[in-house]
């Protein structure tokens, strides 16, 4: 097979040049469409399912909250541990599958799981939000013109931004911070109550059957027919504009009853009036200390750089098409395309470098231009290969996986490949022919060059010869030396778990780069050296070859004749090797430095949000006085719908602690 390949290379020069070309521009066209992350995902599919209930203390939510939705979702199919946390008011039940279970399978089975076994005081409805170590991709904060007011600005967040960006492809959840929800306040006067002989839950009652339109049944009107109905919803103003829903005028005039013929309205026995929700967290950046903010969450299955463009195009689109009242608009403040190229000019600076060393030591060592080149050509054509089937079969790039592969080993085969035809080039007019005539015997079977299966093949002349015969010297060399790459590897493949998320690409990488290096090695190379390497060939050896060989012949000959002494020191230097390999430091994961620093600061638990927003509003000062950083924002407590992670245990009943975590970007 190995001298088919070769024998199609030398014989069809001019196509597998074109080829050549043509495969350089797949990888290309390929490298555009490629997806490329900081880092692979290492954690299994998580699903974080949530359920609130609003003057339940910590013990109660666990009880009759967190505790059924436990066992409930307990025989879901590759379910591995099963976490949660109860809160007041909340409860918290985090889900981690097995590794490789599919994300849908999982969610599907889950949301399944909870409809038939789980069934909550209140007819609460557990809520499932998918989770991703990597998965959030992009923040924003929501700016107005002075006094537009919190309220305005969550409102907006609320019930235009959220749902706008929540259909763009891709985006699963926004988590909101800050600002205020509205509500409207009826403040109930007990003895207004009592001078009108009115009960509260009359008030109640009233106010929940006036906000409601009533639906009839049709009457006939000629040949037309038409529905009947009752409008009796409330309105508050902001029917066409949110920022203007501040009107209390239809919840005051509820009536209740009536006292001696004279209606009694809302408004006599209560003050209506527009307010918010109570805050659990506010978000703060740079000298603003009370901001509204968003972070939008990726599904886990999908691609950054698209979804990420897509929430961009939205974002531009809302803060242009007059979907926003005059002077409010979105400034992000946090891209994860940013950390993706950092990623990206990484790994381009190790190819480009990587390739250029190869090239240069190539030169310096054989003294020959031409031969370097040869060499060379393999890099691109490797990584090509690699970035090519990577599409093909939709696996993601990043930082470990494509910057982290050795071109040493890459152009190895091609090496020993080049150097051999090198060797026979400068062997003088004897060697030659004793090489020519080895291959007319048939030493390595069948001489394909004594033949022309088709016509129109370039005829076979010394020079194509000697370059066959050189490879078929050295088959078996370069399939052992791969053999051996290939063996070291063998642990990657294997790995399950984490080690196999995050060390499984580079493996695989690996392995399409050598596939694609072979490839080369044994039709491009030879097609080269035919074209490139010159017709006389005298070894020359080079100033830094002759510096080398004359610092190691002087240290070989001690060696030589003093071999027990050199073996000692050999074992002396492994034994001291590996004493200092126990002090030496080590990290799961390179380091990537995105210029972001995420600090956690920890309150008391029982601290109350007032009470800790001087402490925050100081840190983030304090932050912003050094000349690097660029912006620093704050979230204090948690969302008013998702929860804070902090440390989740097993039916652990603890305080929610309120934590205060500015995240600072710097140049």
């Amino acid at each position: 097979m190995l001298k088919a390949f070769l024998t199609f290379g030398l014989t069809r020069r001019p196509l597998v040049l074109l080829g050549l070309l043509v495969f350089l521009a797949a990888g290309l066209f390929a490298f555009s469409r490629l997806n490329i992350e900081a880092y692979p995902n290492p954690a299994p599919v998580i699903l974080e399912i949530t359920a609130q209930t609003p003057g339940l203390s910590a013990e109660e939510m666990e009880r009759y909250y967190t505790i059924p939705i436990e066992v409930g979702i307990a025989a879901t199919p590759g379910v591995d541990v099963i976490r949660s946390t109860s809160f007041y008011g909340l409860s918290f039940v985090r889900v981690t599958f097995n590794y490789g279970v599919d994300y849908y399978f999982a969610l599907t089975q889950t949301a399944i799981n909870l409809q038939q076994n789980v069934s909550l005081p209140n007819n609460v409805t557990p809520q499932i939000q998918a989770t991703s170590l990597v998965g959030e991709i992009y923040r924003y904060q929501v700016v107005g013109p002075p006094n537009f007011g919190l309220t305005n600005l969550r409102t907006i967040q609320d019930w235009v931004l959220q749902r706008r960006l929540l259909t763009v492809p891709g985006v699963v959840q926004l988590n909101t911070w800050g600002g205020t929800t509205k509500e409207y306040d009826v403040e109930v006067d007990l003895h207004k109550l009592d001078a009108y002989s009115v009960t509260l839950p009359q008030v109640v009652s009233a106010l929940g059957n006036a906000n409601i339109n009533v639906g009839g049944r049709t009457i006939n009107m000629g040949q037309q027919s038409v529905n009947i109905r009752g409008v009796g919803l409330m309105d508050s103003g902001g029917a066409t504009d949110l920022t203007q829903g501040y009107k209390v005028d239809d919840i005051q005039n509820v009536p209740l009853g009536q006292s001696k013929g004279v209606p009694i309205f809302v408004k006599d026995v209560a003050k209506v009036s527009v307010g918010y929700v109570p805050r659990l967290g506010k978000f703060g950046r740079d000298h603003d200390d009370d901001a509204v903010a968003a972070i939008v969450i990726m599904n886990r299955t999908l691609y950054t750089n698209d979804v990420v463009a897509r929430v961009r195009a939205e974002i531009a689109k809302i803060n242009t098409d007059g979907t926003l009242p005059p002077g409010v608009k979105l400034v992000p403040y946090y891209d994860r395309t940013s950390l993706v190229h950092v990623t990206t000019s990484t790994v381009l600076h190790n190819l480009v470098n990587g390739c250029l060393l190869i090239f240069f030591i190539q030169w310096i060592f054989l003294g020959d231009l031409r031969s370097a080149v040869i060499v060379g050509a393999n890099i691109p054509f490797a990584l090509f290969f690699s970035i090519i089937i990577m599409v093909l079969l939709n696996e993601d790039a990043n930082l470990l996986s494509v910057g982290a592969i050795d071109f040493g080993i890459i152009v190895d085969a091609a090496v020993i490949l080049v150097e051999n035809v090198y060797r026979n080039f400068q062997s003088g007019e004897r060697g030659r022919e004793a090489l020519l005539r080895q291959l007319a015997e048939q030493k390595w079977g069948p001489d394909p060059t004594r033949w022309s299966g088709l016509s129109g093949l370039a005829a076979w002349n010394d020079r194509l010869r000697i370059i066959l015969a050189s490879a078929l010297q050295v088959d078996k060399a370069i399939f052992f030396s791969t053999a051996i790459i290939v063996a070291a590897f063998v642990p990657l493949f294997t790995m399950q778990g984490v080690e196999g998320q995050i060390f499984g690409p580079m493996a695989r990488t690996y392995a399409y780069a050598l596939i694609g290096a072979l490839i080369a090695t044994f039709t491009v190379t030879p097609c080269l050296a035919s074209l490139l390497m010159a017709e006389q060939i005298s070894e020359v050896e080079t100033a830094v070859v002759r510096w080398l060989r004359s610092a190691y012949t002087p240290v070989l000959r001690w060696s030589l004749e003093n071999r027990r002494i050199t073996v000692v020191i050999g074992l002396a230097f492994l034994l001291f090797s590996g004493l200092i390999a126990t002090r030496l430091g080590s990290e799961f994961l390179p380091t990537l430095e995105e210029g972001n620093l995420w600090i956690r600061a920890s309150m008391p638990p029982t601290i109350s949000l007032e009470a800790g927003e001087p402490i925050v509003n100081k840190i983030r000062e304090i932050l912003l006085h050094y000349p690097e950083v660029i912006t620093v924002t704050s979230q204090q407590g948690r969302p008013a719908l998702t929860v804070r992670r902090t440390r989740h245990c097993r039916s652990q009943r603890r305080r929610y602690r309120r934590p205060a975590v500015p995240a600072a970007t710097s140049r």
